[in-house]
């Protein structure tokens, strides 16, 4: 009974659908970045895949349990135009208390030439972006249900102009253990810009995600749906000096057609092959992405993403690949570990 009533709360908040900002109008993107080559390879958002993998909690705060106790995880991803990123973080929990944990996701534009309007080099300035992450989750309903926090200092220094901010994520997610399903629900960077680069602060890249992850009990399969921006239905946009809605397709389109279109932009697939406790292969398809940086007359595999990962002895290696234009994709490592096997 009380399952029931919790999948039926889920469904319902599933279907809201508030106000928000659009694309462009908010700082620090940088929160809405992959952190690991696993979500890359996924699709690049996940939020309800539970397995004791700690670089999901980046994505979810319930995805935090007490199986990711003393874990570490380390990741690195080679960008585009010389950017490139990381994320560290580990756990720890305490009995009758909770799960805690800490990440630190850094990005470092590289550096840049400081020109005066002629053109002429005075030097040379630098640019990147962090954000502390502070976890803490609870379970309940004989560890069936899990509730987590996300607490996000967030520091920005491009150039000359800094700002500060504060975040806030929530979460929860519901396993089925017996089904071997996951519902998972977050609401992402809630807060406010302490400071900011100008006289004017700028809104947070607010979300709300949501998501199912199915494994089957009979095959090497398991299948994640992930629906993102549900705080806004229309993901397309209009270019103010045209006035030309940016669909990705042809101009003109049926209402079935820009119905379909708006509802897939919400979707991101990925699908899991597992062999054995030690092998992975991952695929995942984002097709807002697919539709906004594909080139028509050749759309490659845009939008499309494929990994793998591999335990050897105590560690755990992860490798994703996603592609975003055809002129080319981004590539992420990743390296987890339980220190508790160290001192055995």
């Amino acid at each position: 009974m009380i399952r029931g009533k919790i999948i039926t709360l889920f469904l319902l908040l599933l279907c809201q659908i508030a106000l928000a900002q659009k694309g462009g109008e908010s700082t620090y993107s940088f929160l809405g970045l992959a952190n690991a080559a696993r979500v890359a390879a996924l699709g690049g958002e996940v939020v309800s895949l539970r397995d004791g993998d700690i670089n999901m909690v980046f994505h979810n705060p319930a995805l935090l349990t007490y199986e990711m106790h003393n874990n570490l995880s380390l990741n690195y991803v080679n960008y585009f135009a010389g950017v490139n990123y990381g994320y560290a973080s580990y756990a720890y929990s305490v009995s009758d208390i909770g799960n805690f944990g800490a990440g630190m996701h850094y990005v470092n534009y590289g550096t840049f030439d400081r020109t005066d309007e002629l053109g002429n080099i005075q030097g040379t300035f630098k640019a990147s972006e962090y954000a502390l992450n502070l976890f803490y989750s609870r379970s309940f309903l004989d560890s069936a249900l899990t509730a987590g926090v996300n607490l996000k200092p967030i520091y920005s220094s491009l150039e000359q102009y800094t700002s500060f901010g504060l975040a806030v994520d929530l979460g929860v997610s519901y396993h089925l253990s017996s089904s071997l399903t996951t519902f998972g629900l977050v609401l992402k960077n809630m807060g406010a810009q302490i400071t900011s680069y100008t006289a004017n602060r700028e809104s947070l890249p607010f979300e709300i995600q949501a998501g199912i992850t199915q494994g089957l009990a009979h095959a090497p399969f398991r299948f994640t749906l992930t629906f993102q921006h549900l705080e806004r239905w229309d993901l397309s946009y209009t270019l103010q000096d045209d006035d030309v809605s940016f669909s990705g397709g042809d101009s003109e389109t049926s209402e079935f057609d820009a119905f379909a279109d708006n509802l897939m932009r919400h979707v991101v697939l990925g699908t899991e092959f597992l062999i054995g406790k030690n092998f992975h292969v991952d695929l995942g398809y984002n097709y807002k992405r697919r539709k906004e940086m594909k080139v028509n007359s050749r759309p490659g595999m845009v939008g499309f993403s494929a990994g793998f990962g591999f335990r050897v002895s105590k560690f755990h290696f992860s490798f994703g690949r996603a592609s975003y234009h055809l002129a080319g994709g981004t590539s992420h490592f990743s390296l987890t570990t339980n220190l508790s096997e160290f001192y055995r």
